[in-house]
């Protein structure tokens, strides 16, 4: 990145609004100075928001409530004036029916609050899965200076001596316990252990894949992704972020000077590298398009085929997160596939990538393994495409039973996902391990909010015969956290007519992997029949928020963004008024 020449005091977006001899800027300095605040501390100082994610309801972000003073220390000291602007929290437990309904209004209340206050630049402050890439979208379209500090994730949990992963474990024991393996009193013994610390989940679901991405993008300091967040390391990073936003702001480091189509290429390329979440596919989309960057869902399958997976962690290998960071983090697995990377793409701290990871060691080559001992020789993430998903399709291949990988068999369909819950432990249902469950109607649209239901529960009958994988599809997404045969992301999706609406119970499915394709054996004409019997579902939403999602909401394959959002066309900066 060419080196920019440093602004000047004068030059601050936020003296707008504290210089002059004008009504509006007495109101500001008289109104700042009522908080407590001298002269000294706002006037030609950069102002910095802290855009905070924390709640009481937030999990993952319980830490940031004290973090922040450890952000507004390295802002203090640095020269600048801390401002924090709390933001929507999207604890991804608890939100219904999704967090993902919510992460493009968390992406334009952030973009907003960045906007209509008088800020220089922006300390953003999340993890938790859809936080992450709502935070850099909206950085992304305001293009002021922005860092990001990543939460961290958890300290593993324990039970009965063994290790367990959020999410991960969590669906084993749901199985189990459906199986009748295990008892209730295991099953409530083993959520006292699963998540025992602040932080978000310590598997590579979602959230790791997601602020790794962040790190690969150039967004965060070097190695802040993998820090644990009860880790003291972590409280420095945040202290570190904090200083150098303010050198930013005078350096005039703009995210888009830093996201270029080189470091999606990197962000991408570690998603695949890390055997990463399938919803990176739609966050990574959704921040290229809100640069015009020119980004495909083909560019994933491309770099997919290009990259290893050496990061041994659940749900597609056998660690944690915690275990990831004692082993090197990612920087030393960066390291490890730098032949895979641009190397010279820019980053917070002025640096290249390249020279962030020079020098970083593996400490553990089980964790992450050697690229000639990877845990695939491609990455984990495949794209579909064929007759079911004209657009396209994901699925996480390193995370199923590998006898899937090609496969026919009938489809046992569910209308919605409340048709599932329903018929789906039915003992006269009609299913075999050969059988393919679809789920309609779960898209961007259709869930509403596309929620993650895509790890369909394998049917009580044949848990109980011990089947623990089966071939599933839908419109759905599903947690980082989970495993199994699943494709997701179908699309277009049912709601809105793509030919997963057509599908019916006993038409034969095939599943290539290895061909990259999804197809149902349906002619031609015999969809055509379909189709023109087929009628719209009524709509979820007739007002508010939701009407206007559903209104404007994209398909997985454009990243489910606002058609609205994605465009790089200028916003005017607020007229100031008393």
């Amino acid at each position: 990145m060419p080196k920019k020449k440093r602004i000047t005091p004068d030059q601050l977006r936020s003296q707008r609004w504290y210089k002059g001899v004008t009504l509006s800027s007495f109101t500001h300095r008289s109104r700042s100075k009522q908080m407590g605040y001298g002269p000294d501390e706002f006037h030609d100082k950069p102002a910095i928001a802290i855009v905070n994610t924390w709640s009481d309801i937030n999990q993952c972000h319980a830490h940031f409530k004290y973090r922040i003073d450890d952000v507004k220390r390295g802002i203090w000291q640095a020269g600048g004036f801390p401002v924090e602007l709390p933001a929507m929290s999207l604890s991804e437990p608890f939100v219904k029916p999704s967090t993902m309904l919510y992460r493009n209004m968390l992406a334009m209340e952030a973009e907003e609050l960045l906007r209509s206050h008088p800020i220089d630049g922006a300390v953003l402050m999340g993890g938790c899965d859809k936080t992450t890439p709502a935070l850099l979208m909206a950085a992304c379209s305001m293009n002021i200076p922005a860092i990001y500090v990543p939460a961290g994730p958890m300290l593993r949990g324990n039970y009965r001596n063994q290790f367990l992963g959020s999410g991960t474990d969590s669906w084993r024991f749901w199985d189990e316990l459906r199986a009748g393996t295990i008892s209730e009193d295991e099953w409530y013994e083993a959520e006292s252990g699963i998540a025992r610390s602040p932080g978000h989940c310590m598997t590579m679901g979602t959230a790791s894949t997601m602020t790794s991405s962040a790190e690969a993008l150039g967004m965060t300091l070097p190695g802040a992704a993998s820090i644990p967040a009860a880790d003291s390391n972590h409280a420095r990073m945040c202290a570190s972020a904090g200083k150098r936003i303010v050198d930013m702001v005078w350096e005039d480091m703009r995210p888009a000077d830093l996201i270029s189509r080189e470091s999606l290429e990197n962000a991408i390329t570690t998603v695949m590298a890390l055997g990463g979440s399938t919803n990176a596919a739609i966050h990574l989309l959704a921040i290229g398009h809100r640069l015009d960057l020119g980004v495909g869902l083909e560019m994933f399958d491309t770099l997919s085929r290009t990259t290893p997976v050496l990061a041994d962690i659940q749900p597609s290998g056998r660690f944690l997160m915690e275990d990831f960071y004692y082993s090197g983090g990612l920087r030393a697995l960066l390291n490890r596939i730098r032949d895979c990377l641009h190397t010279n793409t820019a980053t917070v701290n002025g640096k290249t990538l390249g020279e962030n990871i020079d020098g970083a060691q593996v400490f553990n080559d089980e964790v992450i393994r050697t690229l000639d001992n990877p845990m695939s020789e491609e990455g984990g993430l495949v794209v579909l495409k064929g007759n079911l998903c004209p657009d396209g399709a994901v699925i996480k291949h390193t995370a199923a039973d590998p006898k899937f990988h090609k496969h026919t068999g009938p489809a046992v369909v569910f209308e919605s996902h409340p048709d599932l819950l329903a018929r789906i432990d039915d003992p006269d249902l009609v299913v075999t391990p050969e059988s393919v469950i679809v789920m309609k109607n779960a898209g961007p649209v259709g869930g509403p909010g596309m929620p993650e239901w895509g790890m369909l529960p394998i049917p009580k009958k044949l848990l109980q015969a011990g089947v623990r994988d089966i071939v599933r599809i839908s419109d759905a997404r599903m947690s980082g956290t989970s495993y199994g045969t699943c494709v997701l992301h179908v699309a277009p999706e049912a709601f809105v007519g793509g030919n997963l609406a057509l599908v019916e119970t006993g038409d034969m499915i095939s599943l290539d992997i290895f061909g990259r394709s999804l197809n149902m054996e349906v002619s031609d004409e015999e969809l055509a029949k379909r189709r023109a019997a087929w009628t719209p579902p009524e709509p979820h939403y007739k007002r508010g928020y939701g009407w206007m999602y559903s209104n404007h909401i994209q398909q997985a394959d454009k990243g489910c963004d606002f058609d609205f959002l994605q465009s790089t066309e200028p916003i005017p900066e607020p007229e100031l008024h008393h």
